[in-house]
């Protein structure tokens, strides 16, 4: 199977060709702006020491400052952290906003710490990287096992290495300390337009359609509240545990609220039929929307997706492999660099308002986000009508295309 960097080279690959542009300037977008991998010393809560590996990868500056979260996570490696900055690029440059991208994580299991370890390893990570982050030269974000008051302690070390408090060096953090109304469910919020205006263009009435998310997380609990609050029926999700099916459709809001009073899973809870997140994948649903890792479609299951459309809730979830087996089949896929740009979008909001010290409304938030959403998947969908490329092909060449535009325009220094 193919790994999430190998994906990224060969999706800028793709792009490249449709853009035609010379080999010197795909291998400046291929490359790395720079690569940061840091040790982290952990003073475990028993005085033992151990010591984790970082990483902070700056994929792209042209456009603006990087921006991109932070994962913890047992498997986060530099060439995963890489694929993800650049996944971010494109991203950022799609949705029009003025961003490079970036990415950074702590090769973790923050489950497997109590809060105070997590807070250690949060406050030293943020100490090694200080020198290249800051509210005008990286903004990291929330990612895979990190949430809101990651992003505090991060924001707060930082303060105190500056002297003064630095609110806009991260985004997603919790609203006291000047995060943004509407930052918690952007991300899920993006993926419900984004199924809406797939849904939509191919004269579908989302009220008449089965879902079925894999990664009932941050991104994907919350995607599967707003399609079924929307009128979706939901009937299937999973987590790490497992998954759950049931015909007549879930509650995921009673799921949440399951999970949130100390269940480890999903798996279990009352009137559903237990499943694995392999057979989650291949169910008979209309759209599938996969919220967890990467890679989890690939050649060797494609074949099995029996939905009409997928809608990346997480990043690089489809190897190109997968993919082209997809088209083949004439399934819809609404890309991750689209399907998933809420959060990021909501993040540039957040910075924004911290930067001028002024905070918008809930409301305010939100319907701009719907806006910017929309306006990104006219412009995928028109260029895909136009050039007969898939949202993916289409969505990549806006994005990469918007960078190199920028490379050319600025110049090579010196």
């Amino acid at each position: 199977m193919q790994s999430a960097l190998e994906s990224a080279l060969l999706q800028l690959a793709g792009a490249v060709d449709v853009l035609g542009l010379d080999d010197g300037l795909h291998q400046l977008l291929a490359t790395p702006r720079r690569s940061l991998q840091v040790a982290v010393p952990l003073r475990r809560d028993d005085g033992s020491l151990e010591v984790l590996q970082g990483y902070r990868v700056q994929h792209n500056l042209s456009r603006g400052p990087a921006k991109g979260g932070i994962r913890f996570h047992p498997h986060t490696d530099l060439d995963e952290v890489r694929a993800l900055a650049m996944w971010m690029t494109w991203k950022c440059a799609l949705i029009g906003i003025p961003y490079g991208g970036a990415k950074g994580g702590v090769a973790v299991d923050p489950h497997a710490l109590s809060r105070n370890e997590l807070e250690r390893v949060t406050r030293r990570y943020a100490s090694e990287i200080i020198p290249i982050i800051g509210p005008e030269r990286d903004i990291p974000a929330p990612d895979v096992g990190t949430d809101e008051q990651t992003m505090a302690w991060i924001m707060d070390t930082y303060s105190m290495h500056s002297g003064y408090t630095v609110t806009g060096v991260v985004t997603g953090k919790p609203v006291s300390i000047g995060g943004s109304q509407g930052r918690a469910g952007a991300t899920s919020r993006g993926v419900m337009y984004s199924c809406f205006s797939a849904l939509r263009e191919a004269g579908v009435d989302h009220r008449e359609v089965t879902i079925a998310v894999q990664g009932f997380g941050k991104v994907g609990g919350l995607a599967a509240q707003y399609l079924h609050d929307a009128g979706c029926k939901v009937v299937a999700v999973s987590d790490v545990g497992g998954g759950i099916y049931d015909p007549g459709g879930l509650d995921p809001a009673a799921l949440l609220k399951h999970l949130r009073s100390g269940a480890d899973t999903v798996v279990g809870y009352p009137g559903t039929d237990a499943i694995s997140n392999a057979q989650l994948i291949e169910l008979d649903v209309d759209v599938l929307v996969p919220a967890a890792l990467e890679g989890v479609i690939h050649e060797g299951n494609a074949g099995s997706v029996k939905a009409r459309f997928v809608v990346e809730g997480a990043n690089g979830p489809t190897t190109p492999d997968g993919d082209k087996v997809l088209e083949d089949m004439g399934v819809v896929v609404v890309p991750d660099i689209l399907a998933n740009s809420g959060g990021v979008a909501v993040s540039y909001f957040e910075w924004v308002q911290d930067l001028q010290a002024y905070f918008w409304s809930e409301d305010e938030v939100n319907d701009r986000l719907k806006v910017l959403m929309a306006s990104a998947y006219a412009d995928v969908s028109a260029l895909a009508a136009a050039k007969g490329l898939s949202l993916r092909t289409a969505a990549q060449v806006i994005g990469v295309g918007r960078v190199a535009e920028a490379h050319r325009t600025r110049g090579l220094y010196p």
